[in-house]
């Protein structure tokens, strides 16, 4: 329907460098646009080129200030919409707020919810995301929503390694374990999981492994991380129950100086992670930094050729 209009890919200031290397990796300009800010904080916006009748997608993951990224994404959207685009894809490779997914205690909000609603309003007609924190939040949207996966990028990166086997997939909590099962059968290993009880936003208390790590090298499988807690506290057990290595792999790692700090300090020997943020690794960290750039674009490519992009994971 759509591979007949000309694609035009543009960047909020989220993570321009992503929407350069997507637009690389399928030979596409960056569109021409002007994305700043007001003394006062006030985002401006200026499309700086004729967009009508075009198949539109802006890549904007809603990282850190996450509130200033996802207006900012909003007003580019409007200023879209208003110079008649013919459709408008909102790239987030990484979707914040999606931990608030649901009412876990009385009178508070759903604020996935509220985020699907607002993209919604603005003038968005498809979303593109990858490895959402709960994958029913696909269905707080009421347009299309692809998702991806950052598993081929990792597997890759993994397969690389030498002297891997034996190995154990591990998830962290038994909410990850669906995720943690999809990368055992690609490795054809083990799985196992942490059962875990949640202190505070930043420490978490492992209380016992469920599955065999003993003698093997483990890969600590999530979605994203933040202060590293439930990474370290499920490296630490693995280790106690007689692991060998152990690495660890997130999609989003959105680390501050607690988490590079923790760390550093604990048994994880690497962290795989991917661009889907801006990740700038302190030297000697352990934070491995692997590309999805060209799996973003070639999502974009099949999107706007009406073409399947679930078969990508086939």
């Amino acid at each position: 329907m759509f591979a007949h209009y000309e694609m035009k890919i543009f960047s909020g200031s989220a993570h321009p460098e992503l929407a350069k290397r997507i637009c690389e990796s399928i030979y596409q300009p960056l569109g021409n646009a002007t994305v700043m800010q007001f003394a006062d904080g006030e985002s401006k916006v200026r499309i700086n080129e004729d967009i009508r009748g075009r198949d539109i997608f802006i890549v904007q993951p809603t990282t850190s200030p996450a509130n200033h990224h996802i207006m900012e994404l909003c007003i580019l959207v409007d200023a879209i919409r208003r110079a008649s685009a013919a459709r408008i894809t909102a790239v987030i490779p990484y979707f914040g707020y999606a931990r608030q997914d649901r009412k876990d205690r009385p009178r508070v909000p759903i604020t996935a919810k509220l985020v699907a609603n607002l993209l919604t309003a603005a003038g968005v007609n498809r979303v593109l995301t990858m490895d959402l924190h709960a994958q029913q939040i696909q269905g707080f949207f009421d347009i299309q929503v692809d998702h991806l996966y950052a598993r081929p990028v990792m597997l890759r990166h993994l397969r690389a390694k030498a002297n891997i086997h034996p190995l154990a997939v591990v998830s962290p909590d038994v909410g990850g374990l669906k995720m943690a099962e999809a990368f055992s059968q690609a490795l054809g290993c083990g799985l196992a999981t942490v059962a875990k009880r949640r202190k505070s936003d930043t420490e978490v208390d492992p209380l016992y492994l469920i599955g065999e790590v003993e003698g093997k090298n483990v890969f600590l499988v999530d979605d994203l991380t933040s202060t590293a807690g439930t990474l370290t506290s499920a490296a630490r057990i693995c280790k106690a129950h007689g692991a060998k290595e152990v690495f660890a792999g997130v999609s989003h790692a959105v680390l501050g100086e607690l988490g590079y700090s923790r760390l550093a300090e604990s048994e994880i020997t690497e962290l795989i992670t991917t661009n889907s943020t801006p990740v700038a690794p302190p030297p000697g960290s352990k934070v491995e930094v692997l590309c999805v750039a060209s799996l973003l674009g070639e999502a974009i490519k099949r999107i706007h050729n009406d073409e399947s992009v679930s078969s990508l994971f086939e």
